[in-house]
């Protein structure tokens, strides 16, 4: 059953959406591998376990608010199956910031494709909720 509320909103951004919500949800996930890693008695780099923790919670916020959009838009989400992270351990603080790096890249790649796609359906709604609340913080912190 479609929802009343769903107006102009493209099936192919509803699924682009779904995939960006599962995407930020395992991000999230390694972060919270990475501060659990950084807080362990024989690693304790407590500085970079608060700065992971803050970074998990910061990405799961993002895909929290990417599910409230889909509600409002009338669409809706389906959840899938978070992948565990690649690994658990690193051997330092640049190797897990250069990961982090990696998994920033891919996210800021994801939004771009899927505004691209929002503007290609002509959806000005997506395209300025992109831009405002996650493109424009990739530039300021990028």
């Amino acid at each position: 059953m479609e929802s009343r509320i769903r107006q102009n909103y493209c099936p192919d951004c509803e699924r682009a959406i779904n995939r960006l919500i599962n995407q930020e949800y395992y991000t999230s996930y390694v972060y919270l591998a990475m501060s659990f890693f950084f807080e362990r008695d024989d690693v304790a780099l407590k500085h970079f376990a608060r700065f992971f923790h803050g970074m998990s919670e910061a990405e799961r916020r993002a895909a929290e608010e990417l599910i409230d959009y889909q509600k409002r838009r009338g669409g809706r989400m389906y959840l899938q199956s978070v992948e565990k992270p690649a690994q658990s351990e690193w051997q330092n603080g640049l190797e897990a910031l250069q990961c982090a790096l990696q998994l920033q890249k891919s996210l800021n790649q994801s939004l771009q494709e899927l505004h691209h796609l929002a503007a290609d359906r002509n959806d000005p709604q997506l395209c300025d909720f992109l831009a405002s609340r996650f493109l424009s913080h990739c530039v300021q912190t990028g």
